[in-house]
């Protein structure tokens, strides 16, 4: 790219292109100069190329991302007064894009943990896990002891002791969905390999009883599970004290790992954007999409997630697909998430949010076809339900809500040790026990908060970077995070309150 062209048509059937900057009214477009600027356009936003009569399709990335829903002259901004979603038939075509992954030729490793059973972690932490938010605060008072300056200094080799808390766990059906999918996030949290041991504490009445939780978890209690239940122990003082005790007993323990050189197969990211802007899709996604290429090259594994944040997208996922099984999975859950938005009374098309608008995106659709490019151009292996374990190598699907907490905690859970991030508008995000990297969309967003953002993708729409050299830079970076060297997010603490489990089904 040129950070002296005016405007970027992403692909030659776009009738629309992208604002590198802020356009006034009256500007003849140098690489279009049968175009003038009939409105001011922000920077990200987009431009009529051509006149564009009422419904009829507009295309960005040669895909269609809404409809005009009145007559749009060449040069005039095209935004939310006069472009919306619409209902248009995907071609699903199974499998006709995949291709076989070529393995690396080289071997990379990281600096990991191995653990006892063979897990394989990047962070080595404690976990204090709540079952119901009725022992949420007793979990937080035990996690505060350690909290304190100097806590830790004995124990150099622990990254910390988290929270893990929440909202529910109680008035819910007792078999239901609902509680299945809580026990089964909450599962993978415990059993994750970035937490050394864990301390569980549950009140004693709720419905999300600990032994049926732990029901099945190849970790046994003992000295890396400790189970305490609040009205068996005597109430919130002496859970505290009780649950200090335990983790006390823990970081002994816990302190005595060793980094080694490990194999980059045992590396899962959690892929997400959030604060997208029309920067999105052109800069941060398609390079971190690179590095998710390389990283399933050398064996690794990436989850991409956030169903209605692919709707209208995810023809482009069914055509990677390894099988049509795999792809029919996809297909499902967009149907899944459209008769839940017509039971809701709501429309999937209520993302973007007012943050992505201002930033550029327009529709679903088009914020769809940004987020998908972070998964790169591998085979699509599976697709799980929400904090189901991953069970196969290279990309995979997880479907969650669009919320990026939520589908970071159920990628987590799932078994992602790095969360990799991107953002347009400015995300302050982190997600313990995985460390999060954020990569910004663009330049000016990610100078006014340096303090948060680890890479700088906008140097792709400055002129200063391809798209695939960046994506190496993002892959070296996953590299160094996984081997312990901090993320932005880390070094401001952030991470313990980002827990949020996608809760189902009636509260009762």
């Amino acid at each position: 790219m040129s950070a002296r062209l005016q405007v970027l048509q992403l692909n030659p059937k776009d009738n629309v292109a992208i604002a590198f900057a802020a356009l006034d009214a009256g500007v003849r477009l140098k690489d279009f100069p049968s175009i003038v600027t009939l409105d001011p356009v922000p920077a990200a936003h987009k431009v009529a190329l051509r006149d564009i009569g009422k419904g009829e399709p507009v295309l960005r990335y040669g895909q269609i991302i809404g409809f005009a829903t009145q007559d749009i002259l060449a040069g005039q901004h095209v935004h939310v007064q006069n472009l919306a979603i619409g209902e248009f038939s995907r071609d699903y075509a199974f499998g006709a894009d995949r291709h076989e992954v070529v393995p690396a030729e080289d071997v990379r490793t990281f600096m990991g943990i191995r653990r006892a059973d063979g897990r394989v972690a990047t962070r080595n932490y404690i976990g204090v896990v709540s079952t119901v938010n009725c022992s949420a605060t007793v979990t937080k008072q035990v996690v505060q002891h350690f909290s304190a300056p100097g806590a830790l200094d004995a124990w150099p080799n622990v990254d910390g002791v988290v929270p893990i808390t929440h909202s529910f766990g109680c008035c819910i059906d007792h078999h239901g969905a609902g509680l299945e999918q809580l026990r089964r996030t909450l599962q993978g949290y415990v059993h994750h390999p970035n937490f050394a041991a864990v301390v569980i504490i549950g009140l004693g009445c709720e419905a999300n009883q600990i032994a049926p939780l732990l029901k099945g978890q190849s970790v046994r209690t003992g000295a890396e599970l400790v189970p305490l239940v609040m009205q068996e122990l005597g109430g919130t003082r002496l859970t505290v004290e009780a649950g200090v005790k335990a983790v006390l007993d823990m970081l002994p323990r816990a302190n005595a790992v060793q980094r080694e050189p490990l194999p980059i197969e045992h590396l899962t990211l959690a892929l997400q954007c959030g604060g997208s802007d029309g920067y999105s899709g052109i800069t941060a996604n398609p390079a971190l999409g690179v590095a998710v290429d390389l990283l399933v090259a050398h064996g690794g594994t990436a989850i991409l997630s956030e169903t209605p944040e692919i709707y209208g997208a995810e023809h482009l996922l069914t055509r990677r697909a390894v099988s049509r099984e795999v792809g029919e999975k996809i297909v499902e859950r967009i149907h899944w998430w459209e008769r839940y938005a017509e039971r809701e009374h709501g429309s999937i098309d209520n993302n973007p949010t007012p943050g992505n608008k201002a930033g550029g995106l327009t529709t679903i659709l088009e914020k769809s076809l940004g987020a998908v490019a972070k998964s790169g151009s591998t085979p699509l292996t599976d697709v799980l339900m929400y904090a189901e374990p991953v069970k196969t190598k290279g990309l995979v699907f997880m479907d969650a809500p669009g919320y990026d907490p939520m589908g970071a905690t159920g990628q987590i859970a799932s078994g992602a040790n790095l969360v990799l991030f991107t953002t347009g508008r400015g995300s302050c995000f982190g997600a313990k026990p995985a460390p999060s990297l954020k990569i910004a969309t663009n330049t000016p967003m990610y100078q006014r908060l340096h303090e948060d953002m680890d890479i700088n993708a906008g140097e792709i729409m400055d002129g200063e970077i391809s798209v695939a050299a960046m994506g190496r830079e993002i892959f070296e970076a996953v590299i160094a995070l996984a081997s312990g060297k901090p993320s932005h997010s880390e070094a401001l603490g952030l991470g313990g309150e980002e827990f949020v489990p996608w809760m189902v089904g009636a509260q009762m």
